[in-house]
């Protein structure tokens, strides 16, 4: 059975009498639509940390801040907003997968290719790095170079590569890392100034410099011995910074000593010559005065040293039996006879 299709009621209706009859409505529906386009193409709105290049039959007429801005409508004027206020990067060698709370990284063939250098002692190094930059200029970054982000990896990735190969390979895994950073930062923005792409660098950061998995073993324990022979290196110098201090502090010590003892020894010997000379002076004006001075003075200090001294008449009885003179004094102080020590009997 052949299917029939409903009859358009317009099929008999001329084309002059629908638009008669519906003509107006057509074109308030046309014109509410142009309306609406103009009005949606209008407005744009600038992020906080965005500008946007206004161009006007590709020509730049404005660069506005952040905030809801009106247009030519009808595409007559375009927004370009550019990131200026915000710190992007490229990496190199490793890429981020997941940016999430706890950043996963992956590594396949093509930044082994990136990562894999040649040194200036002929090894091969495994170097990642990341450069972070800022658009400072965003009417040049949009109009300067066609493939912004090629052009800043191309020449990080050619710097990078200069700079290793003219490095040993040793420096370049050990103390070098930071030097390495610093001086490809500056020769990529010689490059990108070069360009005028109104790119600035903040850092260069190296990320892991390794050698190639074969060879890890090995490095690792030439590494090893290096930080041991550092760190017999720090405990010497500590041991050094040490002694020495206190050896100057003792020889210091030592002469200070010495030059005292000297300087008493000195004042003492100044003082005997003194003396001797004042006692001279008197001897000479009164030599038997002096003379028998001097023996009374010799008597005063030698005499307080003797001891107990006892004279006794020539054959008589020897009285020192009889006075317990030595009671409670040891016999290692006693003479041979019972005498004390320091005395002399006649």
């Amino acid at each position: 059975m052949k299917y029939r299709y409903p009859k358009d009621p317009y099929d008999n209706i001329p084309l002059d009498q629908i638009l008669e009859q519906y003509g107006s409505l057509i074109l308030w529906g046309l014109l509410g639509l142009v309306v609406l386009v103009g009005i949606a193409t209008s407005f744009y709105t600038v992020q906080p940390e965005e500008r946007a290049v206004v161009k006007r039959f590709g020509k730049v007429v404005a660069i506005t801040d952040p905030g809801l801005h009106f247009k030519l409508p009808f595409w007559i004027d375009q927004a370009w907003n550019v990131p200026t206020e915000r710190v992007l990067k490229e990496e190199f060698g490793f890429r981020t997968a997941v940016p999430a709370q706890r950043t996963q990284y992956y590594k396949g063939t093509e930044q082994e290719q990136e990562s894999l250098m040649l040194t200036g002692d002929l090894n091969v190094i495994d170097v990642e790095w990341v450069v972070q930059y800022r658009i400072s200029d965003a009417e040049k970054f949009l109009h300067q170079v066609r493939e912004q982000q090629e052009a800043i990896r191309d020449a990080s990735e050619a710097v990078m590569r200069r700079i290793v190969g003219n490095r040993l390979g040793s420096d370049v895994l050990t103390v070098g890392r930071v030097e390495v950073a610093n001086q490809a930062r500056d020769e990529i923005q010689e490059i990108l100034d070069l360009y005028d792409m109104g790119i600035h660098v903040y850092t260069v950061e190296m990320q892991d410099v390794t050698p190639p998995d074969p060879v890890k073993p090995a490095f690792d324990e030439v590494n090893e011995a290096r930080q041991e022979r550092e760190r017999l290196i720090n405990e010497a110098e500590k041991y050094r910074n040490q002694m020495v201090p206190k050896a100057e502090g003792e020889a210091k010590q030592l002469i200070a000593e010495a030059q005292g003892f000297a300087a008493e020894r000195v004042n003492i010997a100044s003082g005997e010559a003194d003396r001797f000379s004042a006692v001279l002076a008197e001897y000479v004006q009164a030599r038997d005065v002096t003379r028998r001075r001097l023996y009374l003075e010799m008597i005063d200090s030698v005499l307080p040293r003797v001891g107990h001294l006892y004279v006794v008449q020539e054959g008589q009885a020897m009285p020192i039996p009889l006075l317990n003179l030595f009671e409670g004094k040891s016999s290692a102080g006693r003479r041979p006879g019972g005498a004390a020590a320091g005395t002399e009997v006649r």
